[in-house]
């Protein structure tokens, strides 16, 4: 049986986004435990807003509208860590845990910036 896989699958930055999408879930589910729904809806939001727009990307006719995209999901990066310094600032999430997830996303953006210089290069 021929097992097909979609081209962003392959992509080390996609593959990253899905295990911080993952961490910011749990977040997300305990959110709803103490009733607080909305940051528990933005969280969810913006983290698969980052594997999201690299899935879509991938799948852009052009180079251009790929980057774009990349740009988005950066953007939703910052948007995750702005999530997380207002959890932390409230004691909904501890220092270590907001700042485990800044170093991923961080290390994520920065990841997200080296492949679009190569897509330039390839252009």
């Amino acid at each position: 049986m021929l097992i097909r896989k979609f081209r962003f699958e392959d992509l080390e930055i996609w593959k990253i986004s899905i295990e911080i999408g993952d961490s910011l879930f749990d977040i997300a589910d305990a959110m709803e435990l103490r009733k607080l729904y909305r940051f528990a809806e933005q969280l969810r939001g913006a983290g698969m807003s980052i594997s999201n727009n690299i899935a879509e990307g991938s799948g852009s006719a052009s180079k251009k509208e790929f980057y774009q995209f990349l740009n988005y999901a950066k953007r939703s990066c910052y948007e995750c860590a702005n999530i997380l310094i207002l959890l932390q600032r409230r004691n909904h999430v501890t220092e270590e845990m907001k700042q485990s997830i800044f170093n991923r996303l961080e290390e994520l953006s920065r990841k997200i910036t080296n492949f679009q210089k190569s897509l330039e290069q390839r252009a």
